[in-house]
């Protein structure tokens, strides 16, 4: 059985930088399919199965996947877990973290994620499809302002912060949550994406050469933030 996989992206992929598709390029690798076009199934329940961002993604991977989308709000697959088990790549959009973990447990599919993570499909998303594998995050999900959520699918201990360098108020607002007391865990620039083998951090990949990762932790003495080496995909 393969090693389970999430790919934690801050920002990037087809949705947010289709000129470079370096990081879409990299998940494409870790699809555990030998013979054929891997199969990739894009989830987009965090925008409300926005319409667009459906056609952006078969643009980008059709002819070099066999890509579909699962929909929830006007649903078709009437066996979830037989449809989610037969991908090689889950791929998460990004919107609103809440309400998409809201229709998730609704229809059983968080419990399948978890299933189909430990069989060795690869999952993997940007922002609110980062979030969501860990137990807590950073989120916009419940209006204007930024604040915690607390109740991700905890396959990753501690929390998410996507959107480190793109959204002047991430990086405040996660260093004076973990301050008082918020899970610690890692905060991703745009572009840059935490890569891990089952439960561990094995490395940071990015599609810019100045994208990072971070680790944030509450220390003795404060917010610690550490810059975590990453591997440009570039040439």
């Amino acid at each position: 059985m393969r090693i389970p996989r999430i790919v934690a992206m801050g920002g990037g992929g087809f949705s947010t930088e289709p000129e470079k598709p370096l990081l879409d390029d990299f998940i494409l690798t870790l699809a555990r399919r030998r013979r054929g076009r891997p199969r990739v199934c894009l989830l987009p329940t965090a925008s409300g199965d926005a319409s667009d961002l459906i056609v952006r993604f078969h643009g980008a991977f059709d002819g070099r996947a066999e890509a579909s989308h699962l929909g929830l709000f006007d649903r078709t697959v009437t066996d979830l877990r037989a449809f989610v088990l037969a991908q090689d790549v889950v791929y998460v959009g990004g919107g609103n973290t809440a309400n998409m973990l809201a229709v998730w447990r609704v229809h059983g599919l968080d419990s399948i994620l978890v299933e189909a993570w430990r069989a060795g499909v690869v999952l993997a998303g940007l922002s609110a499809g980062a979030i969501c594998w860990f137990e807590a995050g950073v989120t916009d999900s419940f209006g204007s302002s930024l604040g915690p959520l607390r109740d991700g699918l905890g396959l990753l201990q501690g929390s998410m912060c996507p959107h480190y360098d793109g959204e002047p108020l991430r990086r405040p607002t996660y260093r004076r949550l973990v301050g008082e007391g918020f899970p610690g865990g890692y905060a991703a620039d745009d572009g840059a994406a935490f890569v891990f083998a089952g439960t561990r951090l094995e490395e940071v990949v990015t599609s810019r050469p100045e994208a990072r990762g971070w680790r944030v932790i509450l220390g003795s003495g404060g917010v610690i933030e550490e810059p975590l080496p990453a591997r440009y995909l570039g040439a």
